[in-house]
């Protein structure tokens, strides 16, 4: 809900950001003489100008990023869901169907794909971010920024974890089967020499010394070797999803103490659509009124050339 909330605030204070532009637009053309125009007492005030155009530019960038990353993290999580799915087909079935498995291994390679362009477009995201981005004195919309930033990270670790334990899940559930399979053939394992056998590229040596009924051994041994392809065949993309499941982990621990007052961004918001309305009726006004002297904005005050110097 907050980051929706902060999506409505930022739009909400791009929509201001544009009217104050145009107020200052406006009372600068009635306000200021033509000889001053180019005054060097009016540089910061253009400057301040400037400097609101862009920021309203670079919040439209920045939004537009922000609706890529949650699509993209939408269709992650979806895909996640997908994968998981397609294992518990292979695992309620003896009989695979190679169709099933090529096409988990698709899954498995588009889930990978997906996350790491994430990844990709959550540390990009950061690139542009001031150094004082944890100060106190952070604007509004750099507190907009981290929040919207905090918040795709958030899901896109929950997406993230939430895969990596489905692929752990079916690894475990593999595994039982093979121990299973080896009970029937009255061969008992402990967990460390499953393990160990698990990372045997052939199966037959280490079970070729059981003198178990020949029908039943060669069933154990083909449902044992079935799931420990599958296991291998998860494995080479697990260490890849746990490496960017560790660096979006690192990634949230690195943010630091996040400012997240939306109180503080609401009142700040509210305060420039207060103005901005106050300062638009006014200039509305002073066009009606071509002969009217415009009075200073208040929010250009701070730019008022101090006469008693």
């Amino acid at each position: 809900m907050s980051s929706l909330f902060d999506v409505d605030l930022c739009l909400l204070f791009l929509s201001v950001t544009r009217l104050r532009l145009r107020a200052r637009a406006f009372c600068n053309n009635r306000c200021v003489a033509p000889d001053d125009v180019t005054a060097p007492e009016d540089k910061p005030q253009q400057d301040n100008m400037t400097n609101s155009a862009e920021s309203s530019s670079n919040m439209e960038d920045f939004f537009q990023t922000v609706g890529e990353v949650r699509s993209l993290i939408e269709n992650l999580s979806s895909q996640a869901e997908e994968v998981e799915s397609r294992q518990a087909t292979i695992l309620s079935f003896s009989n695979q169907d190679k169709g099933n498995k090529n096409e988990l291994e698709l899954l498995n390679n588009e889930t990978r794909k997906t996350a790491n362009l994430v990844r990709a477009k959550l540390k990009s995201m950061r690139e542009n971010w001031p150094p004082d981005e944890n100060s106190a004195n952070a604007s509004v919309i750099h507190r907009i920024q981290r929040n919207q930033h905090s918040h795709l990270t958030r899901w896109f670790a929950e997406v993230m974890r939430g895969h990596h334990e489905a692929q752990m899940s079916f690894r475990e559930t593999c595994k039982a089967k093979i121990q299973r399979q080896l009970e029937i053939m009255d061969k008992v394992t402990t967990d460390e020499e499953l393990e160990e056998m698990l990372q045997r590229d052939n199966l037959t040596i280490f079970i070729s010394d059981n003198n178990s009924d020949c029908r039943i051994t060669s069933q154990a041994v083909t449902e044992i070797e079935r799931r420990h392809r599958d296991i291998i065949s998860l494995e080479c993309g697990v260490k890849e999803l746990h490496e960017i499941f560790q660096d979006t982990a690192l990634l949230l621990e690195t943010q630091g103490e996040l400012i997240n007052n939306i109180e503080k961004n609401v009142t700040s918001a509210a305060e420039y659509v207060v103005d901005s309305k106050e300062e638009t009726n006014k200039a509305v006004s002073f066009k009606k009124n071509r002969y009217k002297i415009a009075s200073l904005p208040r929010f250009l005050k701070p730019f008022k050339k101090d006469n008693s110097i």
